[in-house]
């Protein structure tokens, strides 16, 4: 449905974003989510037909040429970067398809319910909880659990917002959390297997193999499924990098689509900018131009 202000389609309810994903599935097709960092990523992202686009903190970081775990330490306020990235170049520039917003759900100095007011009357479409707590793991995940910072307030953002009437597609790790987020009423759940390999800034070593990345994935499916029938399963991470590891993945599990930060928008970059300057270095200069220089 047209924004009745702006005749362009954001805002959307959470009813009309999961009827445009739903339609997208009975056409055979699969459902594609795509962070932007940029205003131009946002614009050739959903040029290229994707359902969604997620504005993440990371995704500034990316798009500056760093690690996208950038965006799970003190570098900044991980919500009010998301906020400007969608507000000054990513709203403005998406012509059609729903913005998600990247929400840190943990962050201690925020009224959530009135921070989604402000995400809501930007016109995003709905929340995703980015950062996540739910790839920390170790003592340092202890740590957060026990003092405050718990992935629980993950979980609440989703009731949250479901009680608001915004979509919501999220990050989980694990069965136990898939579970949690299903009885929160999340409505797209993703299976996270870790951060993305590939390209300048991607693990190398701190990666799954894919035969366990479809264990992963589906056992992460198997712990929402007997809560709720009507959840959306993608995958993202770890191995799952490029259309045809997104494929596998889809045609090992119960999976029907993908969620690309890295892999989409970083990993695009990176490679045809690299070959696009390298076939500009190809190009002949005459001899003629050369003898005209004055060298000093």
């Amino acid at each position: 449905m047209p924004n009745p202000w702006t005749g362009k389609g954001n805002p959307y309810t959470r009813k009309e974003v999961l009827e445009r994903l739903r339609a997208t599935l009975k056409k055979g097709q699969p459902i594609i989510a795509a962070g932007a960092g940029t205003g131009i990523s946002a614009k050739f992202i959903e040029r290229g037909g994707a359902d969604l686009i997620i504005i993440y903190n990371s995704g500034r970081f990316r798009m500056a040429g760093h690690g996208s775990t950038c965006g799970l330490m003190a570098y900044g306020d991980a919500n009010a970067v998301a906020m400007e990235i969608g507000e000054f170049e990513v709203l403005p520039i998406v012509e059609e398809i729903p913005v998600i917003c990247g929400v840190h759900a943990t962050d201690p100095r925020r009224r959530m319910w009135h921070w989604l007011l402000q995400i809501k009357d930007m016109g995003f479409s709905g929340v995703n909880n980015f950062p996540t707590h739910c790839i920390v793991d170790g003592l340092f995940r202890q740590i957060l659990e026990e003092t405050g910072m718990s992935v629980k307030k993950e979980f609440e953002l989703v009731a949250l917002a479901r009680k608001m009437d915004l979509f919501s597609i999220v990050y989980v790790a694990t069965p136990e959390e898939a579970k949690a987020m299903a009885e929160a009423g999340a409505d797209v759940i993703i299976a996270h297997v870790g951060t993305t390999v590939g390209g300048s800034i991607g693990v190398k070593g701190a990666v799954v193999t894919m035969d366990e990345a479809v264990k992963r994935v589906q056992r992460i499916i198997s712990g929402a499924r007997p809560v709720r029938k009507d959840v959306i399963f993608l995958s993202h991470g770890g191995p799952i990098a490029t259309p045809e590891d997104a494929a596998y993945i889809n045609k090992h599990t119960d999976c029907v689509g993908f969620v690309g930060a890295s892999s989409l928008e970083r990993l695009g970059v990176e490679e045809s900018l690299t070959n696009l300057t390298r076939r500009f270095k190809r190009i002949p200069v005459q001899k003629t131009a050369l003898k005209t220089i004055q060298w000093r």
